[in-house]
């Protein structure tokens, strides 16, 4: 039996989907694809994006260069990123995947869209890749590198980042806060790498608290999970994914996205998104490319992932067509935008304004596919979002 066949046969069983976010929608197994809630994409505009009709796009920032408007250079290699509001405005933090300087930078908009002002909120660290927003209005920015390190950020620039090395020590890639079970998730970009909580003493206090692995079967795509603490949080001398035999490995730990219930994270290795009922201890998968027809996945390269208040998914691509795809409530999966002319690139740092109106996210090496990121470019899409 085949890993497409076994797949189907292991999931049917098993996919039950109890999450809250999508409970009472037609998903009652991995997204397959279909019509996107906005239509077909049309030809690229004057930014080299196609867009579905009555969006539009303009660049924000591009690496290397001032920011519209200000005499910040933006940082190379754009990655994870997240909107907060601000007064009347918002703010958009992005990360940079570079050694030595990493960090993170933001960039502050009025109300109107115009751009305010633009600084750096974090530096000196590295290979600042993805990260997540916390409910109480930071940013955590994760170090990409064996025994790198979480920081907590505060996107207004109000205050100097501090390192939070309690969260853990492994290759960090993502984020998402889970204020119901006051726990943070984390993903590991490793082909053998775990999925985490951290648990603080007190909830919106990150400085203090225990680190527990996911367990499960080593096979198991769909089922219940468990919970278990790490004997050693800094990964030294044995890494913190090979402390707990009964850890469940996930090939390559991506983006992760909280939201009523339900945790989704991804995995680049397997081109998998997968759904962590927080309420009933339960992992299911949302979505698998070995689980629609052959030659028809429209996602691949899965990589970072936000989502809407309505309950819409966004996943970006690393390679692929260069795409954000949007898995619906309904359970179809569907281009929602492209980037031509980047192949050598990927999609990073997708986020939503706080009002939910505009889009924004970066192509982490451009045109040219520079390896250090030095054409790297930050867009906006504005338009039609569905509630």
């Amino acid at each position: 039996m085949d890993r497409r066949t076994l797949l189907r046969v292991t999931v049917a069983g098993g996919a039950a989907f109890a999450g809250s976010l999508w409970a009472g929608a037609a998903l009652a197994a991995p997204a397959q694809p279909g019509p996107g809630p906005y239509g077909d994409l049309l030809g690229a505009d004057g930014n080299g994006l196609q867009l579905p009709a009555g969006f539009t796009s303009r660049v924000v920032a591009r690496s290397g260069q001032r920011v519209p408007g200000t005499s910040y250079l933006w940082h190379l290699a754009p990655d994870g990123g997240a909107c907060f509001p601000a007064g009347d405005g918002w703010i958009y933090v992005s990360n940079s995947e570079v050694p030595l300087v990493g960090g993170a930078s933001a960039v502050r908009f009025r109300a109107d869209g115009s751009i305010a002002a633009a600084y750096r909120i974090l530096g000196g660290t590295n290979v600042n890749c993805a990260g997540g927003a916390t409910p109480w209005g930071t940013w955590l920015s994760c170090e990409e590198v064996p025994l790198g390190r979480v920081f907590e950020t505060w996107p207004d620039g109000s205050r100097a980042a501090e390192e939070r090395t309690r969260m853990g020590r492994f290759t960090h890639e993502a984020a998402a806060c889970d204020p119901d079970r006051r726990v943070v998730y984390l993903t590991e970009d490793e082909d053998d790498g775990c999925f985490y909580r951290f648990v603080p003493d007190t909830w919106g206090d990150l400085r203090t608290g225990k680190v527990q692995v996911l367990c499960a079967p080593a096979d198991q795509v769909a089922g219940p999970v468990t919970w278990r603490d790490l004997p050693d949080r800094d990964g030294f001398p044995v890494p913190t994914r090979r402390q707990v035999g009964a850890a469940r490995h996930f090939d390559g730990g991506e983006g992760c996205w909280y939201d009523r219930g339900t945790c989704w994270f991804t995995t680049k290795g397997d081109n998998r998104v997968w759904a962590y009922d927080a309420v009933n201890q339960r992992l299911d998968l949302a979505y698998d490319d070995s689980l629609v027809p052959a030659g028809a996945a429209p996602l691949t390269g899965v990589d970072n992932i936000t989502g809407t208040a309505g309950g819409d998914l966004y996943v970006a691509e690393d390679g692929g067509d260069m795409e954000i795809n949007v898995i619906t409530r309904a359970g179809v999966v569907a281009p929602f935008l492209r980037v031509l002319g980047q192949s050598g690139s990927e999609i990073t740092g997708p986020a939503f304004s706080p009002d939910g109106s505009r889009l924004y996210f970066s192509s982490q090496r451009g045109a040219s596919g520079s390896s250090i990121g030095s054409d790297g470019i930050t867009y906006e899409v504005t338009g039609p979002f569905r509630p």
